[in-house]
């Protein structure tokens, strides 16, 4: 009779090793050029509107349009991923972003550059849920939260990255250097995804792979495991038929579902609302450039810092004691950076501050997501949790962008940015009533 082996129990009952660090860090460098490209275009959108003649309001829709690929990326990647697996998903988006960046370095006009941001997000929508799956599926349970955050902080790290170059290379070289750095860099990355990173081996096993390439990769994560022929590989997880995201509401994850949805749909619109306005805040009431995108840049730097310290927390106390109070303590930062303009230090204080609670807040819904769904489904799961959190993301610059146009004042429109981390409370807070012993 051949032997079984409990793949999950086997990753859980080891320290986490050299292999696991390698995928994650892989997955932490791809984030991390998909924060730079993402954050990228609130940097550059001030020359381009001037070098095109775009009003303030005009920004809106080319704010939005990467915005709209990061929604049909993540949702339509989730499910692709859940299918024929992570790591050729990760390739494919990181080699789409790559190129399609480098297109826009060259668009002449705004119809170009919309389509040419569009396209790339596609690709940064399907490589970040895809990610954070490969990362926690390699991951033993009792610290997924901070592992699965220390990768992401990738996100954050390439966002500030790019706010710290972004000045220079646009004074030196023009706008359209910042998108080249962001253009090369991951087509130079996707020769080394393929002959580094591996296939979710918990994905192998629920789709019934074949045994030697599972027992390979075991033998990378415990050095004293040795495969034998026939040998059979199982996980504590049953298998998923069908279509996965039909999955997501079934077997009591239905309410668990909608509140994600809600806490991403609510949380990414405050982000994509801050991250974009705050530089263009800053500038349009007096803050030199280089000055005003430094103010930007501490928003990331407070998101690191929170993704650093908050994935322990969550490991030991559970998610629901420690992510309503970030999205908490976010409503008096988001609503007070709007009656700081022209002081450029407590401005950056309060920017510092909202990034630890939003930036943190969602990276830590990232995690949450990836423990709630088992893995038949997780990058479906994660994937249209973010999808959906797109939607807020595209609506948040919009809104504020039509808000401005009606002439409306920064104070008063940062107080209203403030509902959304209340709401992003309630769910989570919710989520965690009827869900308390997840971990």
């Amino acid at each position: 009779m051949a032997d079984t082996v409990n793949v999950t129990a086997l990753i859980d009952r080891r320290k986490i090793g050299g292999f696991q660090y390698l995928v994650a860090a892989l997955c932490a460098i791809t984030i991390f050029l998909d924060g730079y490209d993402t954050q990228s275009i609130a940097f550059v959108a001030p020359s381009i509107a001037q070098e095109l003649g775009l009003t303030r309001a005009a920004l809106g829709p080319l704010f939005v349009a990467s915005l709209v690929g990061l929604l049909f990326g993540a949702l339509i990647f989730g499910p692709v991923a859940d299918k024929i697996g992570r790591r050729s998903v990760i390739m494919i988006c990181t080699l789409i972003f790559g190129v399609f960046t480098l297109a826009a370095s060259t668009s002449g006009s705004l119809p170009e550059l919309l389509i040419f941001r569009f396209v790339t997000g596609l690709g940064l929508g399907g490589a970040m849920p895809n990610g954070i799956a490969l990362t926690a599926e390699y991951c033993p349970q009792r610290r997924r939260a901070t592992l699965v955050m220390i990768m992401f902080t990738g996100f954050s790290l390439g966002a500030a990255f790019g706010g710290a170059v972004s000045a220079g290379l646009i004074n030196s070289y023009g706008w359209r250097s910042v998108w080249y750095v962001g253009g090369i860099l991951p087509l130079l990355l996707v020769p080394l995804q393929f002959i580094w990173l591996p296939e979710s081996i918990r994905f192998l096993v629920v789709t019934d792979a074949e045994g030697p390439r599972i027992g390979k990769l075991l033998q990378r994560i415990d050095r004293a495991f040795r495969p034998s022929s026939g040998m059979r590989y199982e996980v504590d997880e049953a298998h998923a038929h069908g279509a996965p995201v039909a999955h997501l509401f079934r077997q009591g994850r239905t309410f668990g579902t909608l509140m994600l949805w809600t806490m991403f749909f609510t949380n990414l619109l405050a982000n994509f609302f801050l991250q974009n306005w705050i530089p263009t805040l800053a500038h349009d009431s007096g803050i030199d450039l280089r000055t005003a995108v430094i103010i930007g840049t501490m928003y990331q730097v407070g998101g690191v810092l929170a993704s650093l310290l908050i994935g322990w927390p969550i490991d030991k106390f559970g998610p629901f004691k420690v992510i309503p109070l970030l999205f908490l303590f976010a409503i008096p930062f988001v609503a007070l950076i709007g009656q700081a303009v022209g002081e450029p230090m407590l401005l950056m204080a309060l920017t510092f501050g909202a990034g630890f609670c939003i930036v943190g807040g969602q990276n830590s819904s990232n995690a949450l997501a990836a423990i709630f769904y088992p893995t038949a489904m997780r990058a479906t799961g994660v994937g249209w949790a973010l999808g959906v959190g797109r939607i807020g993301a595209i609506l948040g610059p919009l809104i504020a962008g039509a808000l401005l146009a009606e002439h409306w004042s920064y104070g008063a429109l940062f107080l209203l940015g403030s509902i959304a981390p209340v709401c992003a409370t309630t769910a989570v807070f919710s989520m965690g009533r009827v869900y308390g012993k997840l971990k």
